[in-house]
């Protein structure tokens, strides 16, 4: 709340993960007044005219059934994924990562297959959860589940962002904003220019674009950024 209260896009974008639908069928259903808040200050944006675009990730995945019916919460869109083009004129694949998670060990048998195999793979992960859901099962994460085996993390973290940029790359974009991992990176690869936001979690991070098409990560501390390049960013961005 304190950073919406701080800060005006242009463009704003919720890399997913934004409502917690894991907790609400595993917890009694809590609602906090600060979770209203939230959700306030983001449609009062969305009213004034910056454009809110709701990315889709594993933790609100209930909804992702119901998007080929144009899905709008308001006058904010939802999708899995979007196409963001920067101010230099970059263009960037802004998805959630979720669907990326669990291709890792099969990596070297798509790049065989060929570009068109990780579509595939996509809308079989897509169904696949929407199956296990029906069933009365969870999300079952890679990542999740390498949380628990310190050793073979740093590993999938390598190939989940090296998976990313390589379809990144098939596809002609000149990077990639994803989440899903929480840890927030500007680095490239390969390349193709891999970004990640971190989370509002543990690490209060964001990714800002200034009207310069330079990008940036903020972590937030109440009322003040600490950003991780040498230059300042402005109260008003070009997109969050």
């Amino acid at each position: 709340m304190d950073f919406l209260d701080h800060n005006d896009a242009d463009q704003i974008y919720l890399v997913g993960d934004i409502i917690d639908a894991w907790k609400i069928h595993v917890n009694k259903w809590r609602w906090t007044s600060n979770q209203s808040g939230v959700i306030q200050k983001i449609l009062k944006k969305a009213r004034n005219d910056t454009q809110i675009v709701w990315i889709l990730g594993n933790h609100d995945e209930f909804l992702r059934p119901y998007l080929h019916h144009n899905l709008n919460f308001g006058s904010i869109e939802i999708a899995n994924q979007w196409v963001h083009t920067d101010a230099q004129g970059r263009r960037w694949l802004i998805t959630h990562g979720d669907l990326f998670d669990g291709i890792s060990r099969i990596h070297r048998w798509l790049s065989i297959l060929g570009d068109s195999a990780y579509d595939v793979v996509l809308w079989l992960n897509t169904h696949f959860y929407r199956v296990r859901h029906r069933m009365g099962f969870g999300y079952w994460s890679m990542a999740k589940f390498l949380k628990h085996r310190v050793k073979k993390a740093v590993d999938f973290i390598y190939q989940f962002e090296s998976n990313l940029a390589a379809y990144c790359r098939k596809r002609g974009f000149d990077g990639v904003i994803c989440g899903h991992i929480h840890a927030a990176e500007i680095k490239e690869i390969d390349g193709v220019i891999y970004m990640n936001d971190g989370d509002w979690v543990d690490s209060c991070t964001a990714l800002v674009e200034d009207y310069s098409g330079e990008w940036r990560i903020i972590h937030w501390t109440k009322g003040a950024p600490n950003v991780d390049t040498r230059s300042d960013v402005g109260s008003h961005q070009q997109s969050l």
